[in-house]
């Protein structure tokens, strides 16, 4: 079936990623591994479901020594460049009308802050203007891969899994968007 609707993840898709950074600046604050507590509270505060400052407080507990400026660099250190021919790209279908255009990305209130700061406020609105709507899993209490994620969306917009195409970098997500009849494709 002909694709009609493109859902975009954003993290390597659009905007570059170094996902073990965070681990690399917090190793001088004292961090040895991940725990599942942490893995937990990242994953709450990706849904929403504790603030930042929670957030914060939370591993200032962990590594006294740490200042919350330093956590939050350390957090955000994920976080790379975006580049302009993405945007450029995107631009090109967002003007064509061909497609019906979405993000839904795993993201936080720190990570976003930081990404309209590595963009800027005009590169960040032009591209956030490129979609019908987006979905950023702290505003919406759930992340990828959850099934609800994708069949939210497609209820909400009215949209045939089918015909629509999901873009992600990774494979339990596409693969949970296939299992909902998604399209997919894994970067």
């Amino acid at each position: 079936m002909p694709i009609k609707n493109i859902i975009f993840d954003f993290g390597d898709v659009f905007i570059n990623l170094d996902k073990p950074a965070t681990l690399r600046q917090m190793q001088p604050l004292g961090l040895e591994r991940l725990t599942p507590e942490m893995d937990e509270i990242n994953q709450k505060y990706e849904k929403g479901i504790v603030s930042t400052t929670e957030f914060i407080d939370y591993y200032q507990q962990l590594f006294p020594l740490a200042g919350k400026a330093e956590l939050v660099k350390a957090w955000n250190a994920i976080l790379l460049d975006f580049p302009r021919y993405r945007l450029d790209f995107l631009l090109k279908i967002a003007k064509s009308s061909a497609y019906r255009l979405f993000l839904w990305s795993n993201t936080n209130a720190l990570h976003l802050e930081e990404v309209q700061n590595i963009m800027g406020r005009n590169m960040y609105d032009t591209f956030i203007g490129c979609f019908e709507k987006h979905y950023f899993s702290h505003e919406l209490g759930m992340r990828k891969p959850e099934p609800v994620c994708f069949t939210s969306v497609l209820e909400e917009q009215n949209l045939n899994p089918s015909d629509t195409l999901f873009i992600d970098d990774t494979e339990i997500n596409t693969q949970s968007a296939a299992q909902q009849g998604l399209q997919v494709w894994h970067l």
